[in-house]
């Protein structure tokens, strides 16, 4: 094994890749974050939330795209389109009555089975370990949802399942789809007038005051525009089986930060229902490398 040291080049290109990836972990912690203080703490609603997210998304990826230079428009497609866009407001109206922790977790853990799931329909098979795995992280994903004290909301719990189903059909049709920045910025600016459409119709309900908009601008243009730029550009120095296990770390981080910023408390529920998701997603995914 050749010594680092003896190579700045290489040491610098880990320590660039590692910082990348720190960052892109945290931007999409950063979202449930972000999405929940809003809902909870400021008078904001989830559909102008929704609307000013994908606006200010689309602003900054249209910006990354045009400083790389070339032709950008056109790229994308409706129905990735759409799939963003219920991912979108889905993830919003869930976070009305989900604290962060347990909206991350039911979110990543959808996006992982719905992956899963369509990779096993287009003949995909699972090996030794890869079934029970993703046994666990379907028993933990059914713990969280039990009726009892700290049960979430069903409707809500309901609403962020469907955006991760979202997320994964979103992320299933980004494979292949060519350059991510011009490909999620053309996505986003169709999205957008559907987001603002729907704002439009629930006007009645509208509360959009300064600070719920600020966090929105942020969820949007930093932690989504910016988060994507940063994260496909650490995603070509990283293994696919890397990249899909070092995403078992938002959860983790969202339920920090909601303890941490939030003031929100990590029930033995959510440890437990975390430890069999994120650990039987983990089995499947390292499975792969078979």
């Amino acid at each position: 094994m050749p010594d680092v040291a003896s190579h700045p080049n290489v040491g610098a290109r880990l320590l660039r890749v590692l910082a990348l990836t720190t960052l892109a972990m945290l931007a999409f912690a950063g979202n449930s974050l972000l999405c929940r203080l809003a809902l909870a703490h400021t008078a904001i609603d989830p559909a102008s939330f929704t609307a000013i997210r994908l606006v200010s998304g689309a602003a900054m990826l249209s910006l990354a795209a045009r400083l790389r230079g070339g032709p950008w428009s056109g790229r994308g497609n409706w129905p990735s389109a759409l799939a963003l866009l219920a991912y979108a407001v889905a993830f919003s109206f869930a976070y009305v009555g989900l604290s962060a922790a347990t909206g991350a977790l039911l979110l990543f853990g959808a996006v992982q089975v719905t992956m899963i799931g369509v990779g096993l329909r287009r003949g995909e098979r699972l090996h030794g370990a890869q079934w029970p795995g993703l046994a666990l992280a379907l028993g933990g994903l059914l713990l969280l949802l039990l009726p009892g004290l700290t049960a979430p909301p069903a409707g809500r719990a309901a609403l962020m399942l469907g955006a991760g189903v979202g997320w994964g059909v979103y992320s299933l049709r980004g494979q292949g789809a060519g350059e991510a920045t011009l490909v999620n910025a053309g996505n986003f600016l169709r999205a957008a007038p559907a987001a603002l459409a729907l704002a439009l119709v629930l006007s009645h309900a509208a509360r959009p005051d300064p600070a719920g908009v600020g966090y929105a601008v942020a969820s949007g243009a930093l932690a989504s525009g910016v988060g994507y730029a940063i994260w496909y550009a650490a995603l070509p120095s990283l293994r696919a089986t890397t990249a899909a296990v070092v995403q078992l770390s938002v959860p983790a981080l969202a339920t920090v930060g909601g303890a941490l910023l939030l003031g929100e408390p990590v029930t033995a529920r959510v440890v437990l229902a975390s430890v069999a998701i994120l650990g039987g997603i983990a089995t499947v995914v390292l499975g792969r490398r078979r």
